[in-house]
C-alpha cells in the first residue's frame, strides 16, 4: 500500500511533464517549404525590466498573467504577403503618437525575404527581413520538431521582444 501511494505522485508528475505535439514533422516541413503558415503567439516575453516591474505592481494582475496572450495574435505568411498582428510591451525610442500603425507590431509586408537554416538540434530557423516596413529590422522564427515555435522581433525604434507559440497551417477561407 505504501509503494502504491508513492507511485501515484510519480505517475501524475510524468503525465504532466509530457510534451504536447502541435504538428507532425512532415506537416512542419510542408508549410515551411510552401512558405504559407501561421505562427500563433501564446505568450509575450518582454525584455524591459521596467515593463515587468510595472506589470507586477498591478494588484491581482501580475506580469505572468499579463504576458499570456489571448487567441488571435499571429504572424501569417500567405499568398506572398506577411501580416503581423502582435502586441508590444517595452520601450519605444521614437514616439509615434499620431501613427497608430507603429505603436504595436501590426504591419503588412509584400516585399520580404526568408532565409532558411537548420539548427544543431534539428529545429528550423527562418530569418524574415521585410524591406517595405521601416520600423522592423528582422523577425527570427525558430520552429521546433513538435510544432512549437519561438519568434523574436528586432526593430529599429524599440527594444526587442519575443513570443512563444505554435505553428499551424493557414485556415482556408470559406465563401
Amino acid at each position: 500500500m505504501k509503494n502504491f501511494l508513492l507511485l501515484i505522485p510519480i505517475l501524475l508528475f510524468s503525465i504532466g511533464c509530457s510534451s504536447q505535439q502541435y504538428m507532425d514533422t512532415a506537416g512542419i516541413q510542408e508549410i515551411i517549404r510552401a512558405e504559407e503558415f501561421t505562427f500563433m503567439a501564446t505568450k509575450a516575453n518582454a525584455t524591459n525590466q521596467d515593463v515587468l516591474n510595472t506589470a507586477n505592481s498591478l494588484p491581482h494582475y501580475g506580469a505572468s498573467r499579463m504576458m499570456s496572450l489571448d487567441y488571435g495574435y499571429t504572424l501569417t505568411i500567405k499568398d506572398k504577403e506577411l501580416t503581423a498582428t502582435l502586441p508590444y510591451f517595452g520601450r519605444l525610442y521614437t514616439a509615434n503618437a499620431y501613427d497608430t500603425d507603429k505603436q504595436s507590431l501590426r504591419f503588412t509586408s509584400k516585399d520580404y525575404t526568408i532565409q532558411k537554416s537548420t539548427t544543431k538540434k534539428g529545429n528550423q530557423l527562418l530569418r524574415i527581413t521585410p524591406s517595405d516596413v521601416s520600423h522592423i529590422r528582422t523577425l527570427n522564427l525558430e520552429i521546433y520538431r513538435n510544432g512549437k515555435a519561438f519568434l523574436s522581433v528586432d526593430a529599429n525604434d524599440r527594444q526587442p521582444i519575443s513570443f512563444d507559440g505554435y505553428m499551424m497551417k493557414n485556415e482556408a477561407v470559406r465563401n
